[in-house]
């Protein structure tokens, strides 16, 4: 079982989430914004062994190696997201006169990979779209989607090696997941899985 922790950083009001699998303590933040007093607060006391990124733009992982090497933790990633960690034009560092020293994670995932926080299976799959590196983290009830997929919206697609049919794709196969979720996105409210396939304007289509 896992508990979730959430705030809100930056002037893109990023959502990063501290996710714990309660029965061992051991601790996943999903994506990193900023290194900063709100931050280090966020994660104060937890046992840190993962860092989640879900895609690669400036405002989703721009400290995520320096607060790694501090916690010991690991980077993990999807393997389509590789080459935004040490790119300035796809992470779009270079466009916002932003210095990001080149990264590379510690673990790459291919499209159904699963590992574990603690005790609870986390499974990986790729959502390109917003970009080709997008993908979205699963366990439990719990969608972690990044960009991919907002409340009532949805990732924009006008960014480079964005794409609007692997967006209907990638949002056809969040809408195939069976059962319900919790939709915990890189921006904005919480929704549901449910509540998605009502009223988000494209998965209600596709």
């Amino acid at each position: 079982m896992l508990s979730v922790k959430s705030a809100t950083f930056g002037p893109i009001e990023n959502n990063c989430y501290l996710i714990t699998d309660e029965k061992t303590n051991k601790s996943a933040l999903v994506d990193c914004t900023e290194d900063s007093d709100k931050m280090m607060n966020f994660i104060e006391g937890a046992n840190l062994e993962y860092i989640l990124l879900t895609h690669g733009h400036y405002d989703h992982i721009t400290f995520a190696k320096q607060l790694a090497d501090m916690f010991g933790a690991m980077i993990i990633t999807g393997k389509a997201n590789a080459e935004f960690l040490s790119d300035s034009t796809l992470n779009l560092t270079a466009f916002h006169n932003i210095n990001l020293e080149p990264f590379k994670a510690d673990v790459y995932l291919e499209d159904g990979d699963t590992f574990m926080i603690g005790e609870t299976k986390v499974k990986y799959i790729s959502t390109p779209g917003h970009t080709k590196g997008c993908g979205c983290y699963i366990t439990n009830k719990l969608l972690i989607c990044g960009d991919t997929l907002f409340c009532e919206s949805y990732g924009r697609t006008d960014l480079p090696t964005g794409n609007n049919n692997d967006m209907v794709n990638s949002i056809k196969k969040l809408k195939q997941l069976e059962g319900d979720y919790i939709v915990i996105p890189g921006h904005g409210p919480t929704s549901t899985l449910e509540h998605e396939k009502k009223y988000n304007p494209l998965m209600s289509r596709v």
